[in-house]
């Protein structure tokens, strides 16, 4: 996932949420997501039901992933997140627990091939690595993505435990040609 002729970088972003109607707030944030300026969705992952990370004594979740094309800076993609995420009512202000219930959760996971360790910025996301609700959808359209430091997307979920993710959509309902 490197630069393009065009300057533009290809950047993954991880999508997920477990509270009220999580797939109709991600199916939104995908739209949002392709309005950004300077930005184009190029290829989104089907929808799947994922267990709690972290603290797990919540609802399941629904995630997926996306891969755009942009022209931002990582920091103004960064922003431009976290207006997705407000816009659809996420007070992060207020959230009481980290790793807690959301109504949309929207990570920066890989920016090209940067790397980057900036004050509320870190890329590549600093646990996709161990995060099979991360791997499983971004495997799904960048198996060969590499995670700076870390490896190939494909050989990541090999060392994860996924078994409890379930896709909500079938295969064919989804634009699931490998694209990075």
């Amino acid at each position: 996932m490197a630069t393009s002729a065009s300057g533009c970088v290809r950047a993954c972003i991880g999508l997920g949420g477990n509270v009220g109607d999580a797939a109709a707030a991600i199916e939104r944030a995908l739209i949002a997501l392709d309005a950004v300026p300077g930005t184009r969705l190029l290829h989104r992952s089907r929808l799947y039901r994922t267990p709690a990370w972290g603290v797990t004594a919540q609802a399941d979740f629904i995630n997926a992933a996306a891969v755009l094309e942009t022209a931002l800076p990582a920091t103004e993609l960064l922003a431009a997140l976290l207006a997705i995420e407000r816009a659809q009512g996420r007070d992060r202000a207020a959230e009481s627990a980290r790793w807690g219930p959301r109504v949309l959760d929207l990570d920066l996971l890989l920016y090209g091939e940067s790397v980057i360790a900036d004050q509320g910025l870190c890329v590549p996301h600093p646990h996709l690595h161990e995060r099979a609700f991360v791997l499983v959808p971004l495997a799904e359209m960048a198996p060969e993505a590499i995670v700076p430091g870390r490896g190939r997307v494909v050989d990541l979920l090999h060392q994860v435990d996924a078994s409890a993710i379930v896709a909500l959509e079938p295969a064919s309902s989804r634009d699931s040609e490998n694209c990075c």
